[in-house]
């Protein structure tokens, strides 16, 4: 029991720290695999009327808003940077207003209780979520169609990269986007998840500093 006791004290502050973060930005800190493998970049396509892109040809709830990709799957968002990956988990309250209020029509494998919902409305989130969810995110739905904000600009740079190009290490995958994608993100959570994400892989900047100076020693 000493040992459990001991084990425990040290593990707690670990998953304290992780709760804190994952609450703070909502997005959760570790990577994850969905099941999702596209071996090439998506054909995304605009949604009418709406800042947000959508793949039309795949069978999976696959978007493209505020300069990043989102799923739905199994009653949960997730978003990444890169378009195959890796994927993190977004908390319900954080997801970005716009990409609620996309029709069911552009959801690709809609679950099955959107059969009874208008397919030119968003889903009923309120009714699913509930009555804790709709107050903090009672705005969610309304807004005026004629003040949505433009798009964020495809990250078209990612299209040289498929297969085995594919960078894995979100060292390389943060590099490369600082490098050839000037966008800056609008949403919160969208801002905080790629200040976590300079925080995790260091500054490219002080990289590409690094890289000079040892081409200079050798």
């Amino acid at each position: 029991m000493l040992k459990i006791l001991i084990v425990l004290s040290m593990l707690l502050p670990t998953y304290a720290a992780q709760a804190e973060v994952s609450i703070g930005i909502g997005i959760s800190v570790p990577g994850i695999s969905i099941g999702i493998n596209l071996p090439a970049y998506p054909r995304l396509v605009r949604v009418p009327g709406y800042p947000v892109y959508y793949d039309p040809r795949e069978d999976f709830n696959y978007f493209f808003y505020d300069g990043m990709y989102w799923v739905f799957q199994a009653d949960n968002w997730y978003a990444s940077s890169w378009y195959n990956g890796p994927w993190y988990l977004v908390e319900r309250y954080y997801v970005p207003i716009f990409l609620l209020r996309v029709p069911v029509r552009y959801y690709r494998k809609p679950p099955s209780y959107f059969r009874d919902w208008s397919a030119d409305a968003p889903p009923r989130w309120n009714e699913r979520w509930g009555r804790d969810w709709e107050s903090r995110r009672e705005e969610w739905n309304q807004w005026n169609r004629r003040a949505a904000p433009r798009p964020a600009p495809l990250p078209n740079y990612q299209r040289s990269y498929s297969g085995e190009r594919y960078p894995q290490k979100q060292e390389q995958q943060q590099q490369i986007r600082t490098e050839r994608y000037r966008y800056q993100p609008r949403e919160s959570v969208t801002k905080q998840y790629y200040q976590q994400k300079r925080k995790q892989t260091g500054s490219p900047e002080k990289g590409r500093k690094n890289q000079q100076e040892e081409r200079e020693r050798r």
